[in-house]
């Protein structure tokens, strides 16, 4: 098995810009219903051999293919929740922005959509350690007519409408770079479809998520920017998200990061999960990288 690369990490994660998601009262047990405490949760949950859990539609993090759950995230979590005792992975769909409050309010167990671990998101949830890494893109019209590269050519061009996730990581940046042109999206679909039907001029998402939809809908008549790094103030902004629980939810939480080791630690282990999605070595995090250095935004 080959160990993942231990430099240190070079990140920095914007700790403003991003919208603050409602919190909504907890009802104890999530999807599962009839836990009183973390410890009775994860016991419940193996004694039923179901975890629900929820997604965004953003590909190929996790999705519904039908009505069959799939994804890079999905594929985890069937391994990790399977060597748990949990052999059944059930999906709720909802809108990006309905995630952590759905969780909060009892309405799934975690949420599997490769969340970016933010100082913001930190104080209303509990984030798994790291999973993976990305980086980010603009999806454009065919031919890329206002010849856009990243956030500072929407800012420099002035004239550009951009869509992004509401909620996403992205709506951060654009609110910090002072962009006010910008219209939200409830998901990626909708981010492509208004890029294809020219109301949008770009739409600003997680590179191999909008790389995934430009291959997947060669018709769409839309195209793909090259992925970078945006720089907020002259630092670096680069993501790393990861499975989130509820905060009283420690007992699971504990269980899950001890089976997350067993395949972070193996790089061969994690590319026969993921690999088949599009994600590579190069969207393994760092091993030192951990999630309180990305909720206390410490990472200069």
């Amino acid at each position: 098995m080959n160990k993942r690369r231990s430099q240190r990490a070079r990140l920095a994660i914007a700790t403003t810009g991003v919208a603050a998601l409602a919190l909504t009262a907890c009802s104890g047990s999530g999807g599962n219903g009839g836990a009183d405490s973390d410890e009775d949760l994860l016991t419940s949950l193996q004694d039923s051999g179901t975890i629900t859990v929820a997604i965004a539609d953003e590909r190929p993090y996790s999705w519904l293919d039908g009505d069959e759950p799939t994804g890079a995230t999905i594929a985890m979590h069937k391994e990790i929740f399977g060597n748990l005792g949990i052999d059944n992975v059930e999906v709720v769909q909802v809108d990006w922005n309905s995630l952590i409050p759905g969780l909060n309010a009892g309405r799934f167990d975690a949420v599997s959509a490769g969340m970016s671990i933010l100082p913001d998101r930190c104080e209303q949830a509990a984030f798994s350690d790291p999973e993976i890494m990305y980086t980010t893109a603009l999806m454009v019209p065919e031919g890329n007519p206002k010849g856009l590269t990243d956030l500072d050519s929407v800012v420099e061009a002035g004239d550009v409408n951009l869509a992004v996730l509401a909620g996403g990581i992205e709506a951060g940046y654009a609110e910090s770079l002072g962009i006010t042109n910008v219209q939200s999206v409830p998901d990626a679909q909708s981010g492509m479809d208004v890029v294809a039907n020219g109301r949008a001029d770009a739409f600003a998402m997680t590179a191999i998520s909008l790389n995934w939809m430009v291959e997947n809908n060669p018709d769409a008549g839309v195209e793909t920017t090259q992925a970078f790094v945006q720089e907020i103030d002259g630092v670096e902004q680069v993501g790393a998200g990861s499975t989130v629980f509820r905060k009283g939810d420690t007992t699971l939480l504990d269980a899950y990061n001890e089976e997350l080791a067993k395949i972070m630690d193996s790089e061969e282990k994690y590319l026969e999960l993921v690999g088949e999605y599009g994600f590579t070595k190069e969207n393994m995090p760092p091993a030192d990288l951990t999630t309180e250095m990305l909720c206390a935004g410490d990472l200069g």
